[in-house]
């Protein structure tokens, strides 16, 4: 431990923190310490520089009561025409969340996969796929770790479910199709908080992090809260090594009518011999049955290493008192080294696959921003909110890649053996030690909206567009010559009402779209080089939320189209003539049933299908990775007849979906069991809290996800059995 520790600036940062905080630490009054009562230390703040600030945890404290809706900003859930969901830091923390992937197991209608070929977290929501590039920090996109997320960044991760091209702009990736994602940063409380915690986990990884806040000046206007984050070690898969390191600064400053906030933080993420995703080849009949879940057949040689640099500020003035203007701005550079070995299976009853090196090299410089303004007023009884925004989004990225000869090694997922590392390059594209530019990308929007709220405020109906315009460019790997370029616009309107027959009850229904960049012609249609309209993804929904007070309820009824572009044989024209509908029905239950029972859960129905496909070969087929039904419930209860003691149990269940588009390829459903313990005391007149879990508790050995790319149906093996202990101290 020495020896890591000195070469581990991120662990210094820590014990440098920790120093120049003591002295305050040490002069608290003991007996006072020791006199409060034994409960959860809450952390409330203002995530963004607006007036409203956080939405207040809901009863039970692992959902909120509202979150943001895009550009028309924070909303309590019973006044939005739309699905949302705003997981707290509390859950964040009792559940042992590593990564947003880990706070999202708790989402019924969300389910987590990876990115093709690497080891990037990706997301299903209502059925379609959302990258990690894609996932937004307070309301900007692209400004946050490409492939993971450490979860000691944000203080809530928000879920808003459907389309939302009017909401928040086209999603950078083509995604936003099934729902966004918005994680919100830390800001100091307005008592000091000095916050350590220590841990380890099955494999030995051990686990350290800080969590330091001051607010400061005559009315503590200003805040400062730093955290630090140091994750190594080995993991609970075989000879699999993960390290993580970040440590992020946020500032606030609150004025009578001026808020400004800002970010910085940095992380690295690596990997060595990670567990690779398994692509199925084309001669198979049938799925291989998951391996052991802490078995791993990459190979040693293999590596992912990732070290992101980020940076947002944001700021918010009161023009007047009904008129309040808002602008941000952040950027992003990312550095991405791997050397992978994904296994392709060529015979599922042995397990037997074939490899090869794959090695890639990436640089990304993003530049994100948005300006706008919101205000309200009223006319012959109506309340007006209009509101309108302008955003910006660009990317630069530089890649290069070296590929061995295809499917030289030979390997197995059931009887592992190690191959050397192939030295010959079978295909190259760019210099791999410097890495050339290969795509570029602009996205500008303006949207304009008003929610009219009327009939004693029974009523509340959402109007709007959004004028979206997509440009990207595509650079030869090996000249920089321009190879493709895509320059298009397109209007995306919104409508959605709520009406409220009761105080504790909302009826909604909307009607909203996604948009991104449409095909191309290839060079052997007849239309070579013409370039499709964006593609527009249309979403009706209707719902109801009931709100008891404790306990609250939703159900939403849904169905999205999405299109999809392909060559014409009959007419060898290219466009866009497939379509994947998605209908679907989700139930969520949230709160405290009863005093110190907290539930957390729902039931998610998909009918995912294939329509219009070339041919008709795959009509009405599911479509790749979408399970007909999904659900989670996690109970948590605090122990009868003892002081501070708490446990949970949760069940995650997913419904077997199919690895290719002729459905030819069934992968077993599956269901895991999670447990966890928390006790909160008071050691020396200081609060300490101790939590323990065991997730997937029966060992189950299971096919985690089956894609995370649009068409393509690797599988993902499930975790074993998994171990984790930390202790908390708030001093």
């Amino acid at each position: 431990m020495p020896e890591r520790i000195t070469r581990l600036p991120i662990a210094l940062a820590i014990q440098l923190a920790l120093a120049s905080l003591a002295p305050s630490a040490m002069a608290q009054n003991t007996s006072d310490e020791t006199e409060k009562t034994l409960s959860t230390v809450t952390v409330t703040a203002s995530a963004d520089a607006s007036a409203e600030g956080l939405s207040k945890p809901y009863a039970g404290g692992q959902v909120a009561t509202g979150a943001r809706v895009g550009f028309l900003g924070t909303q309590n859930i019973m006044d939005t025409p739309f699905s949302t969901t705003s997981y707290t830091n509390e859950l964040i923390q009792d559940r042992h969340a590593h990564s947003v992937g880990d706070v999202l197991q708790n989402d019924p209608g969300v389910r987590v996969a990876r990115g093709y070929g690497n080891f990037q977290e990706s997301y299903f929501i209502r059925g379609f796929v959302l990258s990690s590039d894609e996932v937004a920090y307070n309301g900007l996109y692209g400004l946050l770790p490409r492939q993971y997320v450490s979860a000691e960044l944000f203080e809530r991760v928000e879920v808003l479910r459907g389309a939302n091209a009017f909401l928040n702009g086209a999603a950078p990736a083509g995604g936003g199709i099934g729902g966004s994602i918005n994680l919100l940063p830390k800001r100091a409380p307005e008592e000091d908080l000095n916050r350590i915690t220590a841990g380890v986990s099955s494999g030995g990884q051990l686990y350290n992090a800080a969590d330091l806040a001051r607010r400061f000046g005559e009315n503590k206007e200003h805040g400062l809260r730093l955290n630090a984050v140091r994750r190594s070690g080995d993991t609970a898969v075989d000879n699999e090594k993960q390290d993580v390191s970040l440590v992020s600064l946020g500032y606030d400053w609150r004025g009578d009518h001026v808020r400004l906030s800002a970010d910085i933080g940095h992380q690295e993420f690596s990997l060595e011999s990670p567990r690779p995703s398994v692509t199925l080849g084309s001669s198979l009949t049938a799925v291989p049955a998951a391996p052991s879940g802490s078995s791993n057949f990459a190979q040693p040689w293999s590596y992912s290493k990732e070290r992101d640099t980020f940076g947002a500020f944001r700021g918010e003035v009161d023009l007047t008192d009904n008129i309040t203007a808002w602008a941000a701005f952040g950027a992003r550079e990312t550095d991405e080294d791997n050397s992978l070995a994904n296994p392709t299976v060529t015979n599922a009853a042995t397990g037997a696959a074939t490899t090869y090196r794959a090695d890639n090299r990436r640089h990304d410089s993003v530049i994100s921003g948005e300006a706008g303004v919101r205000g309200k007023f009223e006319t012959a009884g109506i309340k007006h909110t209009l509101a309108a925004t302008a955003s910006t989004y660009q990317l630069e990225a530089k890649n290069s890649y070296q590929w061995s000869t295809l499917a030289a090694l030979s390997t197995n997922i059931y009887n592992f053996t190690s191959a050397a590392r192939p030295s010959s390059i079978g295909y190259y594209g760019g210099v791999l030690e410097s890495p050339g530019l290969t795509r570029k990308e602009q996205f500008t929007s303006f949207a304009l909206s008003d929610t009219l709220v009327m009939f004693n405020d029974s009523i509340l109906l959402t109007l709007g567009a959004r004028q979206q315009n997509i440009h990207t460019r595509s650079y030869t790997y090996n000249n920089g010559a321009l190879s493709s370029e895509y320059d298009k616009s397109k209007l995306t309107p919104a409508a959605g009402i709520v009406f409220k027959p009761l105080k504790n009850l909302s009826l909604y229904a909307n009607y909203i779209e996604s948009l991104a960049a449409g095909g191309t012609a290839g060079s052997t249609a007849l239309n070579a080089g013409t370039i499709l309209a964006p593609y527009v993804a249309k979403q009706k929904e209707i719902g109801a939320k009931y709100d008891a007070g404790n306990l609250g309820a939703g159900i939403a009824l849904f169905t999205t189209s999405k299109p999809s572009g392909y060559l014409d044989s009959t007419t060898n024209l290219f466009g866009a003539y497939g379509e994947d509908r998605h209908r679907g029905m989700e139930l969520s239950v949230y709160g405290e049933a009863l005093r110190g029972l907290r539930l957390l859960g729902g039931l998610t129905l998909l009918d995912a299908e294939q329509r219009n496909t070339k041919g008709g070969a795959t009509d009405g087929k599911k479509v790749i990775g979408v399970p007909s039904a999904q659900g989670n419930l996690g109970v948590e209860w605090d122990i009868p007849g003892t002081t501070g003691v708490s446990a949970d149990v949760r069940m995650v269940s997913t419904g077997s979906s199919y690895a290719n588009a002729a459905n030819t390829l069934k992968v077993p459903g599956w269901t895991r069991f999670d447990v966890g313990a928390r006790y909160i005391t008071d050691i020396a007149g200081k609060m300490v809290t101790l939590r323990a879990r065991v997730d997937n508790v029966f060992n189950k050995d299971y096919w985690a996800s089956v894609g995370g790319y649009p068409g393509y149906g690797y599988l993902v093996a499930g975790n074993a059995r998994t171990y984790s202990l930390t202790a908390t101290m708030d001093f």
